[in-house]
């Protein structure tokens, strides 16, 4: 460990950032919709057949996010198995940005379960410093959702996303900028926010142990070493916040993805071909939805043991229509695909995104057959609307029904238990919504 020697900062909270994070957000939410399985080691991702998320139950039995189910079941026999319910998930992440957004406006949405939030300037209007605001936030989220979240409070971003992990869970750490030298001197390299391991190894190499040895050292030291992103990630950790709050809703998109894992991995061709058909339909519904073209397309399958193959290739044009990129998805199904492997899950990502109303028609392109591809898909886009995705889908969605059924199929709780005009698409936003059954 540095020796921290005297602090290079005498102020308090010139900015006020605070860092919310949920603890093991998907198994809490499922504990706290149910509150027997509380105190119980419950996991999910039993549609994977891996774990998705552990409770801290079960990680204080060494059961990690990643491990084959099999190898969990082994170590804890009265294992929780639950199938991953992500539109509740969702629900609870929106209302736990809610909550926070009674303390501030100021909130941006990182993940699904974690947060930032500046108080900055929000002391007079609070009445209070900003520590107990930020107490207060985490305790709202702790009484109204039944879920605990890890706090960090400090001067920057990486310094709040750095105190928030250190104490788990349902921690509370606040560091001003007069004791930043004593909270970097206890803390790891590897626990900064933007250190791979590789940086960690070659900060290492030249002496630096702690965030306090580097964020010690000069800044041209630093600009040679790791260049603009060092600089400001050295410059968040000495307190000199860098990154600002991404506050709005994500508009713009470098590449869209959509992928599925299936209940139990397939070696039937055309069961994985249509799982990766039905992967390029999602993905440009979410195209469309954003106003956007696409002009590369990449297929990619994934092996029973993990080994991903993919294949890649360009559109004749920019298109938003999943009719225009269907005859080129095969020839990049069959270039990965290998016969009798066992394949485990699919992927489409379409890349060179366009804005979709930039659009400038080619001299010799067939515009009759472009327009009727643009009907096409706002009429499937007004079906899906109204009826619910994919109830219009391309033919090769009759294959889907051919993979065999397991255990693994089981639906969440809140999917088999639907309210009067509710489908399994369409579901009223109501979480917590448990009766006797």
């Amino acid at each position: 460990m540095s020796d921290a020697g005297s602090p290079w900062r005498l102020d308090g909270f010139p900015r006020a950032i605070a860092h919310f994070d949920g603890d093991a957000f998907f198994t809490s939410v499922e504990q706290a919709l149910d509150p027997s399985l509380r105190g119980r080691p419950v996991v999910t991702g039993k549609e994977r057949g891996i774990i998705a998320c552990a409770s801290y139950e079960a990680k204080a039995l060494g059961i990690r996010r990643g491990v084959p189910l099999w190898e969990a079941r082994r170590r804890c026999p009265d294992l929780v198995v639950l199938p991953s319910d992500y539109e509740t998930y969702s629900l609870f992440s929106k209302r736990m940005f809610d909550i926070a957004r009674r303390f501030t406006p100021m909130v941006e949405e990182h993940s699904i379960d974690e947060g930032f939030a500046d108080f900055t300037g929000l002391r007079r209007l609070r009445r209070g410093d900003y520590a107990g605001a930020a107490r207060e936030l985490q305790q709202a989220i702790r009484d109204e959702l039944g879920l605990t979240v890890s706090v960090g409070l400090s001067l920057s971003k990486t310094l709040a996303k750095l105190a928030s992990k250190f104490r788990k869970p349902a921690g509370f750490t606040a560091v001003e900028g007069r004791h930043l030298h004593l909270f970097l001197a206890r803390r790891e390299l590897a626990d900064v926010w933007g250190f791979g391991p590789n940086t960690v190894a070659l900060l290492q190499k030249f002496g630096v142990r702690s965030p306090l040895d580097f964020a010690r050292r000069p800044m041209e030291w630093v600009r040679r070493l790791l260049g603009k992103t060092g600089v400001e990630i050295w410059s968040e950790l000495r307190g000199d916040a860098v990154y600002p709050l991404e506050v709005e809703p994500k508009s713009a998109y470098l590449t869209i993805s959509k992928g599925q894992t299936f209940t139990s991995p397939s070696t039937d061709p055309d069961y994985v071909y249509a799982r990766l058909v039905r992967n390029a339909e999602s993905a440009f519904i979410k195209l469309r939805r954003h106003r956007l073209r696409a002009r590369a397309m990449v297929a990619v399958l994934c092996r029973h043991h993990y080994e991903r193959r993919a294949a890649g290739a360009r559109l004749n044009r920019a298109t938003s229509a999943i009719h225009e990129a269907v005859p080129l998805l095969r020839p990049l199904f069959e270039a990965v695909y290998e016969s009798g492997a066992s394949y485990r899950a699919t992927m489409v990502i379409l890349q060179e995104l366009e804005n979709d109303a930039e659009e400038q028609p080619d001299l010799f392109e067939d515009r009759l057959r472009i327009e009727r591809m643009r009907a096409a898909s706002r009429a499937m886009d007004v079906v899906r609307e109204l009826y619910g995705k994919h109830r219009l889908a391309l033919g090769t969605s009759l294959y889907l029904p051919r993979h065999p059924k397991t255990d693994r199929d089981e639906k969440p709780w809140r999917r088999t238990h639907l309210l009067g005009g509710e489908t399994e698409r369409r579901r009223i936003g109501i979480p917590m919504l448990r009766w006797p059954v």
